[in-house]
């Protein structure tokens, strides 16, 4: 398991005076991409998540990054997220775990994809998730 520091962001594709807190974790797991967004959608409905349309505030956002280097377009699970190579919230936490890990769709490093972002919603570095202080940098393609 590799997990990134905390990340505090500006909302980005809506208004809101709430910023949000961000994170990555690298696993290695069982379950299918299917099983994994399920996964997900059950711990965010516990904790008290409603959609209430396309983007606002939320208590907690969890979203399937990628998943080795397979390539899903399903209707409800999409890997690589669709959006991965867009948002320096996602690629700044994941480039402190795996910066040369590539984009199976697009062929560049998160490292790569994050230094060729335009300017955008401000992010800051906030330090290690508290409750792991410890993380393992060696994760590759096949555990993200």
């Amino acid at each position: 398991m590799a997990i990134s520091s905390v990340y505090l962001t500006e909302p980005q594709g809506f208004s809101s005076e709430n910023w949000f807190y961000n994170l990555v974790v690298a696993v290695e797991t069982v379950l299918s991409p299917w099983e994994l967004v399920l996964k997900g959608l059950f711990i965010e409905i516990a904790r008290g998540r409603v959609r209430k349309g396309p983007v606002s505030d939320r208590p907690l956002d969890i979203d399937l990054l990628l998943y080795g280097e397979a390539i899903i377009a399903g209707s409800w699970v999409r890997v690589p997220h669709p959006r991965l190579h867009e948002r320096a919230f996602v690629l700044a936490p994941l480039v402190e775990i795996a910066p040369h890990l590539r984009h199976p769709l697009l062929g560049r490093s998160v490292s790569e994809l994050l230094n060729t972002l335009p300017p955008g919603p401000r992010i800051h570095r906030l330090g290690p998730f508290p409750l792991f202080q410890t993380r393992s940098n060696n994760f590759g393609k096949r555990n993200l």
